[in-house]
This record gives structure tokens, C-alpha cells and sequence, in this order.
């Protein structure tokens, strides 16, 4: 397998053409084929399973979204597995602690198995909207996994309700700085940190977009800005007398003494001593100045103020395409998922649930002649790749536990939940690659691609040979290989039928895109594996089988036509 990895690994670094594909499938009229069922899968979950495809294919896309809006299967909450697992930990050792490892654990038993496929893949989209990171040492892991949770319940919510969430929660408010924010006195001035990002990241963005998400221009032809330092400043006093939750708050436990249990997990508390009194100027809204102190009434305001603004609604769109579905959405896409941010038909504006079908149910989502655009699809993110494979192939843990250490060095997926980097998270949505690559001088925005070199390229293959050939995660102790294996059973009845073989891992893998050029270098590697006949041993012939499944597996996701997800 590591002769394979070695030879196959420049491939990665190859242009992605289009490949086949079915028809557009769509919310009415005729079922989704196998194949189209499987292409909306990749896009509206952590990976297709055999039995997700034969779910949508007998249904509709549309039936399948709503039912996971109205009610799919929630697993336990990521704060209760900790919980669970600390309590099982100290029963063995009374001073034991958890570790992040416990969060990455959940992550993955939640993201492989769980039944709310669509609430999984949209929290892990507004994940890396509304940023915290545990590589920040004031991140706390009972404290991430409660925020986690908490996007979790807004994912088909409310967008205002999400925003005031987000702004409460005392992970961002130790993440961008603002827990103990104090009012302006003197030669101190409240921390800018969150009225900055708030702003710039998680609602209108840096310039005055249109209602297509194209950047509005002025009279010089250049971008508007949508807000200034001044904006910045006015906005960071609202920001201010927020701190830590406790049943009987005080100076004290506003600077964090007095430490109740369940701080790190429950929406901050008004400190009205802390909070500013003086005007609040920000995009073209002030809050006067007052000697009676409301924070609640100036944080509403504010926060209605950033939901109102017309740019939220083509800013979230764009961002919630791009994870779902195409780095480059034409205008007319972004216009379209705009609008029912908007107005969901109902009169009600911000309805993440509308936003999300009208995302994956949308004629540019849909339609596979449009998929083979040449600017059309998206790089898979790693962690995605990952998950994809474990639910095609049915990989289970051993211990139940899903023993998967950080994952986010460049030497392994170069990518964990809740650990990138910086508030941008592992990369910037408008990232654009260097002039020198053909995409660069195509303008086209490629943002998974900004953690792409040499060194990741190579260290995906290796991990996913080793993953594909032994399993994934770490080996548990007192046993024996790695936590996370499948057998392959479905594959390994196909071997000998190297072209059936091909088929399932193509529907699986690929959406029966495969092109007809990765499906004959598949082939030809396929049928070099002989199966052993005359006095072989039945361990000897199911070794071969087994090799064959592998090598299909490995070289199909090591493949530009399957690490661009179109």
C-alpha cells in the first residue's frame, strides 16, 4: 500500500475535468436515480451510505430534507458524552480530567452514525462561520462542546436566535476577548475584538454587497465599505458588562472569581456596573446616551441591527453554498438562496431551515450538466473525505468510543473540528490561489485549497492508505489495531467481478461520475491482483479479494474526479 500511495500521490495535484453523470433529478417529478441520490448525499451530509441512497431514491430530495428538519434521530448531546466520559474516567481515578480528545471523540461518533445527517453537516457549516477554536488555551472542552451543541440547535433555527446564541455563549466571549469587557473609562477603552469580527465574519462582511452577493461599487468603481473604525467602536460598547454566569454575581465573579461549575456551559450575564451608558454609533443606528443602564436593550438593538442589514442575507448564502455545495455560485444562485433568507415565503426573515433547502434543492445544486462547468464544485475538505469513507463502508469503533486523536497537523487530515488556527478559520472563504495556477488566473475562489502543498497532498495519501488498508484512530489500550475498521463485506462479494466492484465504489465515492479514463486505470489495477486458485488457502483467495476492494477504494479516493466534489 505504500508503493501504491507513493505513485499515485502526484495525481492529486492534477486539473479536475467533468465527468458523467445522470440528470438533475429535483424536488418533483421523477424519483432520484441511485447515482443523483448519492450526489445530493455528498452534499447534504458527512457522506452517502448504502442506505441513505436508497432512502432518497424512493422518495424525493425535498421529503428527505424536511423530514431531517422535522425530526430525524438526535444523538446524545457532545456535553453529555463528556460528561459520561469523565464520570466513567474517575471511576477508575478519582482526580482523572478529560482532555479535547473526548470532544473529537463525540465529533466523529456523531458525525459517522448519527441519524440527524443534515443537522450534523449544517452545524459543522456554521462551525466555521462562528469560530472558536480549541487550540486557544482559554477554550475550555466541556465549554466547545456546549457550544457545539448549541449550534446544533440552531442550525435549522432562526438566524437572529443563532446570533444572540453565538454572542452569549462564554466560549466566544473568552475566544474574541469580550467576557469581562469592560465600559470606557479614562485612557481604557472597551475591547474591539468581537464588534470587528461579528461584523467582518459572521454577518455583512468587509464591502456593500448587492442582493446576487456581488460587491456594490461607487462612483470611483470601488468596493463600499460596509462599516468603519468608528463603527467599530460604537458596536464594542455594547459589548460591554458581559461575563460569567453565577446564581449571585459580583464584582468578583465578573473578573472570573467565585467560579460557579457550569459557567464555561451557560450564556453569559449582564454586570450592569461594567456596561457603557455613553452613545452607541454604529451603521448609521446610535443609542443615546442614557444614566439608566440596559444591556439587554442595547444588545437587542444592536444585534437586530446586524440581522436587518440587507448584506446578511447574500453574505450567509455565499458562505452556506460554498460549504454545501460550489466554492464559485453564480449571482443568480446567491440571489435565489438570498431571498429566502429574507423571506421564506412566510414573511419570516432568517429561517436557517429554508435557507438550507433552498441551498440543496436549487436548480445550480441539482442540475449535473451545470455540475460539468469547468468553475463548478468545490475540494473536499479533508475531514469530509474522511467521514465519507467510514460511511460508505460501514467503518465501526471497536471500543464505541471513536478513539480519533487531533487530526489538524499538516501530517495528518491538516484539518480537526473547533481547532483551526485563527477566528478565519482553517481557510478564507475568499481565498483565491496564487496567479501562477490556472485557477488563480481564472479568479476563481478555491478556499479549502489555501492548506494545499506538497507536504498535505502526500500526507493524505499516506494517511488514507494506512486508513483504507488497517482502519483509523488510535489502537485502544490493552488491544490490538486501530479503533475504527470495516470488514468491506459488500466489496469483498464484488471482487471477482472487478467491474462491479467498480460500480459500488463509483456510486459511493464518485456519484457515478466516474470517468471512463479513472475507471480503466481502476480496472487494469484491479485485475493485476489475482485471485489465487488451484491449492491456495481460503485465507490466500479472501486476502486477494480484500486487496483488490482496497486498491479500488484507495486509488478512487486519491483521484482529482473524487477530492473535487462536484
Amino acid at each position: 500500500m505504500r508503493r501504491l500511495a507513493a505513485a499515485i500521490a502526484v495525481l492529486v495535484l492534477a486539473a479536475c475535468g467533468g465527468g458523467g453523470g445522470g440528470g438533475s433529478g429535483g424536488s418533483s417529478g421523477p424519483k432520484p436515480t441511485a447515482a443523483e441520490a448519492s450526489r445530493f448525499l455528498t452534499q447534504a451530509t458527512f457522506g452517502p451510505t448504502p442506505a441513505g441512497i436508497d432512502r432518497v431514491s424512493n422518495s424525493s430530495y425535498e421529503t428527505w430534507i424536511n423530514q431531517q428538519i422535522a425530526g430525524a434521530p438526535h444523538n446524545q448531546t457532545h456535553l453529555a458524552y463528556i460528561d459520561a466520559r469523565l464520570a466513567e474516567f474517575r471511576r477508575a481515578d478519582p482526580n482523572a480530567s478529560i482532555s479535547d480528545n473526548q470532544f473529537y471523540e463525540s465529533w466523529w461518533l456523531q458525525a459517522v452514525v448519527g441519524g440527524d445527517e443534515l443537522r450534523q453537516r449544517m452545524k459543522f457549516a456554521l462551525s466555521q462561520i462562528f469560530v472558536i477554536s480549541l487550540n486557544d488555551d482559554s477554550i475550555d472542552t466541556r465549554g466547545a462542546a456546549s457550544y457545539y451543541d448549541m449550534l446544533g440547535r440552531n442550525a435549522f433555527g432562526n438566524f437572529r436566535t443563532l446570533l444572540e446564541d453565538v454572542t452569549l455563549h462564554p466560549m466566544m466571549g473568552r475566544y474574541l476577548t469580550y467576557l469581562a469587557n469592560q465600559k470606557e473609562s479614562g485612557t481604557r477603552s472597551p475591547d474591539e475584538n468581537y464588534a470587528r469580527e461579528i461584523m467582518q465574519l459572521m454577518t455583512i462582511g468587509l464591502y456593500e454587497l448587492n442582493a446576487d452577493g456581488t460587491v456594490r461599487l461607487n462612483a470611483q468603481n470601488q468596493p463600499i465599505p460596509t462599516y468603519t473604525s468608528a463603527d467599530i467602536s460604537g458596536l464594542a460598547r455594547v459589548f460591554t458588562g458581559l461575563s460569567w454566569y453565577n446564581p449571585t454575581p459580583t464584582a468578583t465573579t465578573f473578573f472570573g472569581g467565585g467560579r460557579d461549575e457550569s459557567r464555561e456551559v451557560r450564556p453569559m450575564i449582564f454586570y450592569p456596573q461594567y456596561h457603557s451608558t455613553s452613545a452607541k454609533t454604529f451603521l448609521g443606528v446610535t443609542i443615546p446616551a442614557s444614566s439608566t443602564v440596559d444591556v439587554a436593550g442595547d444588545l437587542r438593538i444592536a444585534l437586530d441591527t446586524l440581522f436587518n442589514h440587507p448584506n446578511v442575507g447574500p453574505f450567509i448564502a455565499q458562505r452556506l453554498i460554498q460549504q454545501f455545495v460550489t466554492s464559485n455560485p453564480s449571482p443568480a444562485y446567491v440571489g435565489r438562496v438570498a431571498a429566502v433568507f429574507n423571506n421564506n415565503g412566510q414573511g419570516v426573515r432568517g429561517d436557517l431551515g429554508a435557507v438550507v433547502k433552498a441551498i440543496l434543492l436549487d436548480q445550480e445544486a441539482r442540475s449535473a450538466s451545470t455540475a460539468d462547468g469547468a468553475g463548478y464544485g468545490k475540494l473536499r475538505e479533508p475531514l469530509i473525505r474522511m467521514t465519507n469513507w467510514m460511511r460508505a463502508f460501514g467503518v465501526s469503533s471497536q471500543t464505541g468510543n471513536w478513539l480519533v486523536p487531533l487530526t489538524a497537523g499538516n501530517q495528518s487530515l491538516g484539518q480537526a473540528p473547533l481547532s483551526s488556527p485563527s477566528v478565519f478559520n482553517f481557510w478564507r472563504p475568499g481565498y483565491v490561489p496564487p496567479a501562477t495556477t490556472e485557477m488563480g488566473q481564472r479568479s476563481l475562489l478555491a478556499p479549502e485549497f489555501q492548506i494545499v502543498d506538497e507536504v498535505t497532498v502526500a500526507s493524505y495519501i499516506n494517511t488514507m492508505s494506512s486508513a483504507v488498508d488497517q482502519g483509523f484512530g488510535n489502537t485502544p489500550p490493552g488491544g490490538s489495531g486501530r479503533d475504527m475498521r470495516t470488514s468491506y463485506s459488500a466489496e469483498v462479494a464484488l471482487a471477482e467481478t472487478p467491474t462491479a466492484l467498480i460500480d459500488r465504489v463509483d456510486l459511493l465515492l464518485t456519484s457515478g461520475r466516474m470517468s471512463q479514463t479513472l475507471r480503466q486505470r481502476i480496472l487494469d489495477a484491479v485485475n493485476a491482483i489475482a485471485i489465487p486458485g488451484g491449492s491456495a488457502t481460503q485465507a490466500q483467495i479472501d486476502n486477494a479479494r480484500l486487496n483488490r476492494v482496497k486498491t479500488a477504494v484507495l486509488f478512487t479516493m486519491a483521484s482529482p474526479e473524487y477530492l473535487v466534489q462536484r
